[in-house]
């Protein structure tokens, strides 16, 4: 096909710009509650302890028979259910976790087809705490660039599969969960705005999971340092890239890592406590789920509403970190 001649291109032959919106939000949590006594006495602390070092009171976790393929496509399923949008309109099912069931096959595949979303492609996304944003990105460019008009990305980690129970620095942190939305195609390109990501390999093992060890590891306190100075420095970028001031944003979604990090980023910036969504003391770090299920979580609550303007910021094992603003609800 010959190219456009400068003198026949019209309004009518540019294609308008296509953005992303997220149309809903869906969540799926194991119905076992552990709370800290079970943990603290293992450990040697108490309930206060933990509290006062990790903001947790609680957490899910899930049964040996539970399968993390089911929570995330129970997930998508909420979230489609919400959008109004059947299975077979989804063009790509983005999975973001650390715990797939299996080494092979990724999680992706298996949640499209409990999900029945037979023409959609999948594929998992691996950045640990990080890794809902990165598949938020993923699937934002794909619609931007034309290539897709649905897509379900899904934050999903079984954490308690790789757990040691008598390690202090994880054993009462990191828990069960899954959460996802539906991204659509929409005529309003700042819907979703610049995800700006980041990652320092130099800090790779301050958190990892051994293949020798098969558990976590994680030291608290260079953890805390890096993730309270990348989330300040990326909601500060995120922020001006979409044209936006502190001001401006409603509602600050941070990943749930420890609730002394959301107070250590809210006083460095100084933002306001009620704009800080924090609730971690109810779920744990459910790592690549807790941006979705923090979502479904202020949701719930009437904190959320369509039109708001959220700031999504992430912090994860790599380091991986990355933060961007959307505006809440399809256009």
């Amino acid at each position: 096909m010959p190219a456009l001649q400068p003198d026949l291109v019209t309004e009518d032959t540019i294609l308008p710009p296509v953005g992303a919106a997220i149309a809903s939000v869906g969540a799926s949590l194991p119905e076992a509650i552990v709370p800290n006594s079970e943990i603290a006495a293992r450990i040697g602390v108490s309930d206060e302890w933990i509290v006062r070092r990790t903001g947790i009171r609680e957490r899910r976790v899930a049964e040996p028979t539970e399968r993390l393929s089911a929570h995330a496509a129970n997930a998508a399923a909420a979230a489609l259910r919400r959008a109004a949008v059947s299975p077979e309109q989804v063009d790509l099912v983005l999975v973001a976790t650390t715990t797939p069931d299996d080494v092979m096959p990724n999680a992706a595949p298996l949640v499209a087809h409990e999900l029945g979303a037979v023409r959609a492609g999948a594929f998992d996304i691996g950045a640990a705490c990080t890794g809902f944003l990165s598949a938020l990105a993923v699937g934002t460019g794909q619609i931007e660039a034309g290539r897709a008009q649905c897509v379900v990305v899904i934050g999903a980690d079984l954490m308690s599969r790789i757990l040691d129970p008598d390690d202090r620095t994880t054993a009462a942190v990191f828990a069960d969960g899954a959460g996802a939305v539906v991204l659509q195609a929409t005529s309003d390109p700042s819907r979703i705005g610049p995800i700006v990501l980041g990652a320092d390999g130099a800090g790779a093992d301050h958190i990892k999971v051994p293949r020798d060890e098969g558990v976590i590891r994680m030291r608290g306190h260079e953890t805390f340092r890096e993730a309270v100075a990348r989330l300040s420095l990326s909601t500060v970028q995120a922020v001006r890239a979409a044209g936006a001031r502190l001001d401006d944003i409603d509602l600050f979604v941070y990943h749930q890592a420890n609730g002394r990090i959301l107070s250590a980023v809210g006083e460095r910036l100084s933002l306001p406590a009620d704009r800080v969504v924090d609730c971690i003391g109810d779920y744990g770090n459910t790592s690549a789920a807790t941006l979705p299920l923090a979502l479904a979580h202020v949701e719930s609550e009437g904190r959320l509403k369509l039109g708001h303007r959220v700031l999504l910021g992430a912090f994860g094992a790599g380091f991986t970190w990355g933060a961007t603003v959307v505006q809440w609800g399809a256009a």
